[in-house]
């Protein structure tokens, strides 16, 4: 039998399920040593291959798997230089493109599959490692299962002919906001407060849904998991899901990263939940800090997000990622604009992030030319500079203006200095004798500067000597990188 075949065979036994549909596409891309795991060098980044990688992405959906058309945005992707995306395993989709199928009528099966889902599925994890864009999946979203959702998902017993509103003790409505956390599908799991044990047979499912997903992707190398998006659940329900993935990992004898992503990241060091990721390096291999980027503006998010990350590598050094980047829209709960998606994602790379990947809109810039701007420059700016060879070095600007300039840098060797709308600022090169060649970046454009007849350009420099403080100062309005490397 191929080896395809006995794992279908295995899942169809482990979950009771008929009528699976085979994981075609279930196949080792790479060996397990050569999949995405902490740099060896530097385990606050990625390695993927052996060689160091910095995640960058910026997308039109999150449920990025469900797209007609989505060869042709991974190439549009691919194109600036990105190569991170978000996909949660969305349920929110219209009923034909629901995980479960759909009967005749017009009610779910939970005990069978909708082919087009999974198909859809399995291409995207194909596609996305042929082009090496990295994907970090999200197994669940409250959002899916609240509010009029609720109303259309296959899990509501009105619409499926696997259970009864009495069987698992679900209710027809749940209006509330998914963040009160009223919705008991995410208290399946024993000892948790709303548990019961009717919820035992909604956990059969739920473990068939991931075993399915499973299926697939761990076949593929290229694959983060996050249990949740932004969940306000208690920590028990993540990390059963984590455990259940691991164990699943590990039959098949593949390594994953798996973490879960906490909605009060914002509150940095007032939050409650996201604490619990600081000393939990086994459930929690890498942090998805993504929240920290709602909300937060300007100075504030600078030293919100410092302090998380501070915290992340204190004991157990990890990558940190963005899988959210807020900034558009104007959002009442704190997206702010396209300009601030922009600071943001500078903020986290230069701050010591991982991965930065721009919201999808209308909450952030997605692909739009802010976000190729941005990524484009950036990529430029790793060509000189690579991002897990500096840190934060924010005492050696001098005459700085509250969210004026911020920098990174290897003292004595390279210096990334990110100015987000102009401005000047002093930089201390005291202990950094030499000459450095300074190459200027336009972050709105993506592409590298030299000259220009316009007034303001005549200013750069394109050396300048070490020994001192320098005053370094931004060609013009906006924003602009300066990638200050000796000679």
């Amino acid at each position: 039998m191929r080896k395809s075949g006995i794992i279908f065979v295995a899942m169809c036994t482990l979950f009771c399920l008929s009528n699976c549909v085979n994981a075609e596409n279930l196949k080792d891309q790479t060996s397990d040593k050569d999949r995405i795991r902490p740099y060896s060098k530097n385990p606050r980044y990625w390695q993927y291959k052996g060689k160091p990688v910095m995640l960058l992405g910026g997308s039109k959906t999150d449920h990025i798997f469900l797209l007609d058309d989505l060869k042709e945005h991974l190439d549009e992707i691919a194109s600036v230089g990105a190569n991170y995306v978000r996909n949660t395993m969305s349920q929110r989709e219209g009923q034909d493109l629901k995980p479960h199928k759909l009967l005749p009528d017009g009610k779910f099966n939970l005990d069978q599959w909708n082919e087009e889902y999974w198909k859809r599925f399995g291409n995207m994890l194909k596609w996305t490692a042929e082009r090496e864009i990295f994907v970090q999946i999200e197994v669940w979203d409250r959002f899916d299962y609240s509010t009029e959702r609720w109303e259309s998902s296959p899990w509501n017993p009105k619409n499926n002919v696997n259970y009864t509103y009495e069987q698992t003790g679900f209710a027809s409505k749940y209006p509330q906001h998914s963040g009160q956390d009223l919705q008991p599908f995410f208290h399946s799991i024993k000892g948790m407060a709303r548990y019961s044990k009717k919820l035992d047979l909604i956990r059969k499912y739920q473990e068939a849904f991931v075993g399915k997903m499973l299926s697939y992707s761990l076949g593929y190398g290229h694959v983060l998991y996050c249990m949740d998006n932004e969940t306000s659940t208690p920590a028990e329900w993540g990390k059963y899901w984590i455990e259940f993935i691991k164990a699943q990992a590990a039959e098949k004898g593949v390594t994953v990263c798996t973490t879960d992503m906490f909605d009060d990241t914002y509150l940095a060091e007032n939050a409650k939940n996201t604490s619990l990721i600081f000393n939990d390096a086994e459930h929690y291999m890498f942090a998805d800090i993504s929240q920290v980027n709602s909300r937060n503006y300007d100075e504030t998010h600078w030293e919100r997000l410092q302090w998380l990350l501070g915290q992340v590598n204190k004991t157990y050094p990890r990558p940190s990622n963005h899988t959210k980047i807020y900034g558009s829209g104007y959002k009442s709960f704190g997206t702010g604009g396209p300009e601030d998606g922009v600071e943001r994602f500078w903020r986290d790379i230069l701050g010591g992030s991982a991965s930065a990947r721009f919201h999808r809109p209308d909450s952030g810039n997605g692909l739009n030319d802010f976000a190729k701007g941005s990524i484009m420059a950036a990529r430029i700016l790793e060509g000189l500079i690579k991002f897990w060879d500096i840190t934060p070095q924010m005492g050696l600007l001098s005459s700085r203006e509250s969210n004026e300039a911020y920098l990174a840098a290897k003292p004595g060797e390279s210096y990334a200095l990110y100015f987000t709308n102009g401005g000047s600022v002093g930089l201390d090169l005291s202990g950094a004798k030499g000459t450095f060649d300074v190459t200027w970046i336009s972050v709105s454009m993506g592409v590298r500067v030299e000259t220009s007849a316009a007034g303001g350009y005549n200013l750069m420099k394109k050396t300048i000597e070490g020994g001192g403080v320098v005053t370094i100062s931004a060609p013009y309005k906006g924003g602009w990188v300066a990638a200050i490397v000796k000679q």
